[in-house]
């Protein structure tokens, strides 16, 4: 039966495995002397070697006779690993077993010794997708785990995995494998097939598998069935980057402002059932091509695409700057995350494009941070031209007279108005931030239930009923949690001053609290007071 080239010529050792001998030199070290951790974590992006070293290490710890860090391959646990049948080596993939009951037997499974192994080695895949419940339940065993039991965790995406499961782990970080290792593990294995893969095409397919030998050996597959003579044409073709030309025409309508024609280009490719969030993010691509262009002297390296095409993305990099391009990549990017609300996507990329084909060059500012006129932005640039020729000439400039911008009137500041907390307007939201406070600290609340609130100045005053209540609530720190909750309701931060209606009781008839909260009434603001 037929083996994909990926899996056929998965590492077998740790010598096999390319571009991560940071990595791979620790765990032979650990191995050979026999002091390997508990746990472990390996992160990386896909195809770096995360799950092959995990299984390599499952293999080795147990392999009856390993040598310097590495399995012998030729003894029974060798053989049993490789073809999957050792039960003391289980693979979990914690995308389809993401529940707590799922951790739940894991738990109770490692408390049984292995059945031919030294070790049990539990390689948890893609750990990411555990959910919350299930990695509290893992954390007691991975912090403490019976002495026959070895943890692998392996994710692409570090940043969802829990601290408190990191910090229990060994972490090994995978690095994307080197272009001209992939190319060199491509050409050994096209050999051992019996392919002939040309200079030019290694290189691309290794550019276009950004890093990942896993997508550089499947694009190889693919390749493969086209053709034993593996030539660029056939690797272009099997990638799907040939026949491209809708991408630059619409490229060079955008670079020259041709609004009609891009709107038209959009038209035709959305009538051939083109999927347009894919179309955007084609224009993505090449809109950053074309910035690495315009920006570096060795693009070519960094760019996957055909010589032809590198030649039309430099003619059209040639007559855009590198702001536009910015404002190129800017609303495309825009553009892809509102696709994900759009009821059509079609007219969502036509404002794209009428935008991009539209666009002006941004207001100048200076440093301070105010508009620079255009006159006077073009009499700048004058006279920076003026000194650059002199310099360059090697003679002496002539004296500059830089344009002085106009002086602006100064404001006279605003007069600071005293705040009287037995007259004042209060805020018609205080009642809904006294809800927030209630669900969040019922303590707090009942200091506050029966005050009023208002800003001025950038200062935040709360008015509470009596000096009893105005002491409490100052000395007890709750005015942390008041300054919080109205920070995250405004989004902006505040003074807080807290004062107390002259000493006299709520209550009261003649107390000005009470003919405030009177008159917030008459407002329309609902307040109500709790009387005990």
């Amino acid at each position: 039966m037929y083996q994909a080239l990926y899996r056929k010529w998965r590492p077998r050792s740790f010598d096999d495995v390319v571009s991560q001998p940071h990595i791979t030199a620790a765990l032979k070290n650990q191995l050979a002397a026999g002091k390997t951790a508990h746990a472990y974590l390996f992160t990386g992006s896909r195809g770096t070697g995360k799950t092959t070293c995990a299984r390599i290490f499952a293999k080795t710890i147990n392999c009856e006779n390993p040598h310097d860090g590495q399995p012998c391959l030729e003894c029974k646990v060798c053989k049993a690993a490789e073809n999957g049948s050792l039960p003391d080596i289980i693979e979990i993939d914690a995308a389809s077993n993401s529940r707590v009951d799922d951790i739940r037997e894991l738990r109770e499974g490692v408390i049984y010794t292995p059945e031919f192994c030294k070790y049990k080695v539990y390689i948890i895949d893609e750990v990411h997708m555990l959910s919350p419940g299930a990695f509290n339940a893992l954390l007691k065993t991975m912090e403490e785990p019976p002495p026959h039991v070895k943890f692998v965790l392996a994710t692409t995406e570090i940043h969802k995995v829990p601290e408190t499961i990191v910090s229990r782990c060994q972490h090994f970080d995978f690095g994307r494998i080197r272009s001209e290792d992939i190319v060199a593990r491509l050409g050994y294995i096209s050999e051992q097939e019996g392919f002939t893969l040309h200079d030019d095409a290694a290189a691309m397919i290794a550019r276009l598998s950004d890093g990942g030998m896993r997508d550089a050996l499947s694009l190889l597959d693919r390749c493969s069935a086209y053709s034993d003579d593996i030539t660029l044409d056939i690797v272009s073709n099997a990638a799907g980057i040939a026949g491209r030309d809708y991408l630059f025409d619409l490229l060079e309508k955008l670079a020259a402002s041709d609004t009609a024609g891009a709107i038209a280009a959009v038209d035709e490719l959305h009538g051939k059932s083109k999927d347009l969030k894919v179309l955007c993010g084609e224009l993505l691509t090449m809109s950053r091509n074309l910035m690495l262009i315009r920006s570096t002297d060795g693009a070519r390296d960094l760019i996957a695409c055909l010589p032809e095409e590198f030649e039309r993305l430099s003619a059209i990099a040639a007559t855009v700057s590198l702001d536009r391009i910015f404002e190129f990549i800017d609303q495309l990017q825009q553009c892809s995350e509102r696709f994900a609300r759009a009821s059509d996507k079609r007219i969502e990329l036509e404002i794209c494009m009428i935008k991009l084909c539209t666009s002006k060059p941004k207001t100048a500012y200076d440093q301070a941070g105010d508009k620079v006129d255009s006159a006077e932005l073009a009499a700048l640039k004058a006279q920076v031209e003026t000194l650059t020729r002199a310099l360059a000439s090697g003679t002496q400039p002539a004296a500059v007279q830089l344009p002085q911008p106009a002086e602006k009137p100064k404001k006279p500041p605003k007069p600071l108005k005293r705040f009287d907390p037995n007259n004042f307007t209060p805020l018609n939201e205080w009642q809904e931030i006294l809800d927030i406070i209630k669900q969040r600290s019922p303590a707090l609340w009942a200091f506050l239930k029966d005050s009023l609130a208002c800003i001025e100045n950038g200062i935040f005053n709360v008015v509470v009923p009596s000096e009893f209540f105005r002491k409490k609530f100052t000395e007890s720190g709750d005015k942390d949690i008041l300054k919080k909750i109205v920070s995250e309701y405004y989004h902006k931060d505040f003074g807080f001053m807290v004062y107390t209606s002259a000493n006299v009781d709520i209550k009261e008839k003649e107390a000005p609290i009470k003919e405030l909260i009177n008159r917030a009434r008459e407002n329309g603001v609902e307040v109500e007071i709790i009387k005990k």
